[in-house]
């Protein structure tokens, strides 16, 4: 099982603690997610008190390369990226994770948080 937790995951938790029909949650749970997609892609930043903010920002135009062929030089243009910040009781959360397990579990990745 991966340690990604997906939607169903969060529809069955919700249906558990609450024992709302199981399409009712389903349906909530979608709607949110449509009504935060539809802000971010307006431009809006989303602010989840406690949890976190994300947010919109312009990722400017630079070079980049082919790893396949690196003597080519590629454009990448300026875009639209969403970054995610903490918010206060998840950084405080943060804090606890035993690190040791998390880095042998997850693989590493080169990317920026909240890229692509």
């Amino acid at each position: 099982m991966s340690n990604n937790l997906t939607k169903r995951e969060i529809v069955l938790e919700i249906y558990k603690k609450t024992g709302f029909p199981q399409k009712q949650v389903v349906d909530t749970v979608q709607l949110t997610l449509d009504i935060i997609q539809k802000a971010l892609a307006e431009g809006r930043n989303v602010e989840l008190r406690n949890f976190g903010v994300l947010e919109v920002q312009v990722r400017k135009s630079r070079i980049g390369r082919n790893p396949n062929k690196p003597e080519a030089e590629v454009v990448i243009p300026q875009r639209a990226v969403v970054k995610f910040k903490s918010g206060k009781i998840l950084k405080q959360q943060l804090k606890k994770i035993d690190l040791s397990q998390l880095t042998a579990s997850t693989p590493s990745s080169d990317t920026e948080e909240g890229e692509d």
